[in-house]
């Protein structure tokens, strides 16, 4: 499929009311007259007050943010939770009081640790907000006024001057060399040049001249404008009702978590009802009864996962932080190791965001400009007077220490044509400085070029501008060879400028720099194309990035001809990257955007409801999508992916408080890293699952076995909780250290719908889970056949299970990989942690206060050798798992 250049179009816009006309389309007299306005004399208070009982408070809403009761409550509805709710308030009515304490303990440890991960309110329209003017200087009653901004309505005569921040969307009436800073809304880092002139409809924010929108900042001249929307109705409260309205996605984390626990819902309601029933029926008594089922759910219920889950994130968040990569929700750091396709803005991220000059054309030969510098120019004298020109009319100045640029300043475009006239030691380092200079006309977008006159032994004037523009006021004959040639130097993405010159028949003191002669009779000496240059290490990263089969597009609001030029030099879309626009979005409903998105390696001039567009499409088709953005206009894009990337340098406030990422540098590369750390807490987080699932097995086979054999209770349910969060608690952290495999970025990326533990997991817990519940029985059996007492009797069946998942921690470090080839010393903290819990362990047998609690004591010298067999036979039995099932595995 195959999509043409073209520039993209808006099918909404704001207005004051759903049947205003496009405001930037009509002259700014017509706007004036049909908001029933006058220039020179503005609104009457009367009119003010009626209209904002219209309108309403030029303001933005602010989101309202959950209390601290809402979020602890929140903290309350998972069905794991909800489960040991009941166990807490069972074994209270029952008198197991010690037991109803250490599941209220446990209780309160999990809903501390969710409360402080999910307090963080959102803050994005706060921030938007912060971007309102809170003044305006208005015409109102005829005179010229200060008032609040948020007092402003539609038909207000506004005054702007430089550094102000426009207070609502306006429609400029008259203008003074007025340059804006829109990047916010169009991601375009340069400030446009306004005027009063109307555009097409169908014009997007950036290309509307005779617009000043709310938010914006005058970064140089005045103008005055006639306020057409406030509130709401203006391009920022759009985005800002966007961001408010967009839900923010469940993360594949929370979905993963959540099927988990309703598994393991299901598993706790069946197994206790099974149980008590069947008690019931052979005659025990419902207390009794009810304290078996309380130590089934306990031994189910894997308390520990919670705060193991919070240390493999935060650990990942400070993996992350040291590649340059600021994690602002834990949840993220898990998504990122699931994502299949990172939408990433070009300028910035990309690339340098930095124009360079990097060809230079002349009738007599193409130059590479960079790596070139300092060099001796050529010979070409076309080649010294093109660069002559470039630099003559420039109102840029570079700083040079140590024969090195340190510092710039000016028109990014000004700057990339000087530095390279400058290293090639062709021009000063501030132009508009030299006494040579006799007059000086800066480029104004509507005549397209700008042009300097400046003393040769006589006067000479240079000019810079578009091609067609100089070419048209040239008198050589070769025009069509210089079209040609800028032509195909832009259908190679490079922003192309033409050179031209001639010597004036006049003298030095002829010249009035106020009112100097126009250029015509010029002679066209060569062609400088510019480029935004890619990052270091960017293509690296994406080569990466499509080995661990991670898809990357462009969305951008350059032209197309631009973004699929630096694709193609990225490795985006291989060597022709499809490339799509914004008017081409705006034609297609969303189903058959849907039907192409998988096609497209670029889309180009999009604003933000297409880069919004984009992202449900990716996500329409299960894909997990993360996307890079900086302005206020990529707010909802931001808020709606599963991962929003901003950027730390360049962004905005509201990009950051709208996306899950932040990345210091503002560099691609570090989110490649970021994937890959992603996909190790995955890992992490997988592992600790499945080892404490293991443990829940052994439980629950141990109970259900002895209460079948009409044995006592081999463990209370408080000694389960010590299993749960003590012992195995200070092992599952330490596998959330666990070092990624090798292969973690050679394997595709999980779906969004796969579950934290796969079948073969659970299958292979069941397995382990049996053998250590064999074992423990086994040995509680001998002591009672011995005739130690209950305690001690219990004591080696709980120890059993603290012995045997200590040594299947190091079964559960990798899904695939033998124990043999994993180790011991991979994970340091892992041993460490093992030791401890042993020692832990074997304190509280010998402590009263925690045997009197776990009911247990020390366990005789006879058993250990049992103890140490069974501890065995759970490696034999993964190792066998790993090996009979590792046919056909990933």
């Amino acid at each position: 499929m195959s999509f043409a250049d073209d520039r993209a179009s808006m099918t909404t816009d704001t207005t004051t009311s759903p049947a205003a006309p496009y405001w930037h389309a009509h002259e700014a007299v017509d706007v004036v007259y049909q908001l029933d306005s006058d220039i020179a004399v503005g609104l009457s208070q009367a009119e003010v007050e009626q209209r904002r009982t219209v309108h309403g408070a030029n303001e933005l809403p602010l989101e309202e943010v959950r209390t601290v009761w809402q979020l602890l409550a929140a903290q309350f509805t998972s069905p794991l939770i909800a489960i040991l709710l009941v166990a807490m308030v069972v074994t209270a009515l029952i008198g197991e009081y010690t037991d109803s304490v250490v599941i209220a303990v446990v209780l309160i440890i999990n809903a501390s640790i969710g409360y402080f991960q999910e307090s963080r309110a959102e803050r994005a329209v706060h921030a938007l907000m912060e971007l309102a003017s809170p003044q305006a200087i208005v015409i109102r009653d005829s005179r010229e006024q200060v008032v609040a901004a948020r007092d402003l309505v539609p038909g207000d005569i506004v005054r702007l001057t430089s550094g102000d921040r426009v207070p609502a969307d306006l429609r400029l009436v008259r203008t003074t060399t007025l340059d804006i800073d829109e990047s916010m809304l169009t991601g375009e880092s340069e400030p446009i040049r306004k005027s009063t002139d109307p555009v097409a409809e169908s014009a997007i924010v950036a290309d509307r001249f005779g617009m000043a929108y709310f938010g914006a900042t005058v970064v140089s001249g005045r103008a005055t404008g006639i306020a057409v929307a406030t509130g709401l109705n203006t391009q920022l409260g759009k985005i800002a009702d966007s961001i408010r309205t967009q839900a923010r996605p469940t993360t594949p984390l929370q979905r993963r978590m959540k099927g988990f626990a309703n598994r393991i819902a299901v598993v706790v309601l069946g197994a206790t009802g099974i149980t008590f029933a069947a008690g019931i029926a052979l005659g025990e008594s419902p207390s009794s009864m009810f304290l078996i089922a309380v130590a089934l759910a306990v031994a189910v219920v894997p308390e520990g996962l919670p705060v193991a889950l919070t240390v493999a994130l935060a650990l990942g968040v400070r993996r992350m932080s040291q590649r340059n990569v600021v994690i602002r929700a834990l949840l993220a750091v898990e998504t990122l190791g699931s994502t299949n396709v990172i939408g990433s803005d070009k300028t910035g991220t990309l690339t340098e965001n930095r124009m360079t000059a990097v060809e230079l054309w002349t009738a007599d030969g193409t130059y590479t400009l960079r790596g070139d510098w300092f060099d001796v120019p050529p010979s070409d004298v076309a080649f010294i007077e093109t660069l002559r020109s470039a630099a003559a009319s420039s109102e840029a100045a570079i700083e040079v220490v140590d024969a090195e640029i340190a510092g710039r300043r000016g028109e990014a475009t000004d700057v990339a044509l000087l530095e390279a006239a400058y290293r090639h030691q062709i021009a000063s380092a501030e132009p508009s400085r030299d006494p040579g200079l006799l007059a000086l006309v800066p480029f104004e977008s509507q005549r397209q070029y700008a042009y300097a006159i400046v003393d040769e032994d006589g006067p000479v004037l240079r000019a810079k501008g578009a091609p067609e523009r100089l070419v048209g006021m040239a008198s050589s004959s070769h025009r069509d060879v210089v079209l040609q040639a800028a032509d195909d130097m832009a259908r190679r993405g490079l922003r192309v400028l033409a050179m031209a010159q001639r010597k004036l028949d006049t003298t030095a003191d002829e010249i009035d720099p106020v009112a100097p002669p126009e250029p015509s009779g010029l002679t066209v000496t060569g062609l400088i194309g510019l480029q935004d240059p890619p990052r270091d290490g960017v293509k690296e990263s994406i080569d990466r990035c499509r080995d661990a089969q991670l898809r990357v597009i462009m969305i951008t609001g350059d032209h197309a001809a631009t973004a699929q030029a630096i694709a193609a030099e990225l490795g985006i879309g291989a060597d022709e990257p499809v490339a799509c626009n914004g008017r081409e979005l705006e034609e297609m409903s969303d189903e058959q955007l849907e039907s192409v998105v998988g096609q497209i390696d670029v889309f180009a001039r999009v604003t933000p409801e297409h880069k919004l567009r984009v992202v449900r499409a990716l996500q329409a088709h299960g894909l997990v999508v993360a996307v890079t953005g900086d302005g206020v206009n990529d707010g909802p894009a931001l808020k709606a992916a599963d991962i929003g990337v901003a950027m730390g340098r360049s962004g905005t406030d509201v990009a950051r408080e709208a996306s899950d990422m932040v990345l210091t540098d503002d560099n691609f590369v570090s989110i490649a890293a970021a994937v890959e750390e992603g996909r190790v807490v995955f890992d992490n987080v997988r592992k600790v699952t499945y080892f404490l699932l293991s443990t829940g097995f052994a439980a629950i086979v141990a109970i259900v076995s002895a209460m079948a054999a009409g044995l006592p209770l081999p463990y209370v349910p408080a000694a389960l909780l010590w299993l749960n969060v003590v012992t195995n608690g200070v092992q599952d952290v330490a596998l959330a250290f666990d070092p990624g495999e090798p292969d973690v970025l050679q394997r595709p990326p999980r779906h969004r719908d796969e579950p934290i533990v796969p079948w073969l997991l659970w299958e292979r817990a069941a397995l382990c889970g049996t053998a250590m519940a064999v074992g423990s029985l086994w040995i509680y059996t001998w002591a009672i056949d011995a005739g130690y007492s209950q305690p001690v009797q219990r004591g080696a069946a709980l120890t059993t299970l603290v012995v045997a998942m200590a040594v299947h921690a190091y079964n559960a470090r990798s899904e695939r990989r033998s124990i043999l080839r994993t180790g011991i010393v991979g994970n340091r903290l892992l041993l460490a942690s093992t030791i401890a819990a042993l020692l832990i362990h074997l304190t509280a047998m010998s402590w009263g206060p925690m045997q009197f609690v776990l009911q247990i004591a020390p366990v005789p010298a006879q058993a250990w050798t049992r103890i140490l067999a069974v501890a065995a036979a759970i490696i034999v039995v993964s190792e066998a798992h790993k090996l009979v099932r590792s046919r056909g595995w990933r």
